[in-house]
């Protein structure tokens, strides 16, 4: 697995699981639902972690051919037949947060077991220069620091991602869409990963930029499946 992401397409899905349904969700993502979701045209592969720092719980990173996989006639199909288990599983899947996405930005030498997120939405009118300081300077700075691997910077099709299907009349509540997503991951101690992101993608520094709402989380990878 290398480190940059497979195409250019990502999906990026944030979700915790009810406490009394916890062992049907990890036999039913283990065992069905990121092959499932690989099998489909266009996805090439699948991760799932688990949350150190921050939350929802679990997070799943699908790696897409192109963005036009994700409203394609194969995945639409699946949305809208899900498998009886999905439906019996969905409705114990709370605070979703789901953006489908255009890779704007991914580099790196390998992939890493370790995965700080940071999901924000940006003022229109600071997308450009936003853009470009985190393709152009931070996330480049980033991959130079110790314990960094891979950075990647993803930005959603808002109506991609709101599209109504059959599988999510099973979500109990509709999933949140932030509009851009940013992944850096590592392959050292946490330590190192969590004080390169201090550093290069400040909190305040992302806020005079024009991002807003942000929420960050560190993650440990559970299981991956690539097609």
């Amino acid at each position: 697995m290398t480190g940059a992401l497979a195409g250019s397409g990502a999906i990026t899905i944030w979700q915790d699981a009810r406490a009394e349904a916890r062992a049907d969700f990890f036999a039913w993502h283990n065992g069905e639902h990121l092959a499932e979701r690989v099998g489909i045209p266009g996805f090439l592969r699948g991760r799932r972690y688990a949350a150190l720092e921050g939350g929802p719980e679990f997070f799943t990173l699908y790696e897409t051919a192109d963005p036009s996989v994700h409203t394609g006639a194969d995945y639409l199909a699946r949305l809208n037949a899900p498998t009886p288990t999905t439906r019996r599983v969905a409705p114990n899947m709370v605070n979703n947060v789901r953006s489908l996405c255009r890779v704007r930005w991914s580099r790196g030498a390998l992939a890493g077991g370790l995965l700080f997120t940071l999901r924000f939405d940006a003022e229109l009118q600071a997308e450009g220069p936003l853009a470009e300081w985190l393709c152009g300077r931070a996330l480049p700075a980033l991959l130079e620091a110790p314990g960094v691997c891979a950075a990647h910077l993803c930005v959603a099709d808002t109506a991609a991602s709101s599209v109504k299907t059959e599988e999510k009349k099973d979500r109990p509540v509709a999933a949140k869409v932030p509009g851009w997503v940013v992944l850096v991951e590592g392959a050292a101690d946490r330590v190192d990963l969590e004080a390169a992101v201090a550093q290069r993608l400040e909190e305040a520094a992302l806020a005079a930029r024009g991002a807003r709402d942000s929420v960050r989380g560190l993650y440990q990878l559970q299981a991956w499946l690539s097609r």
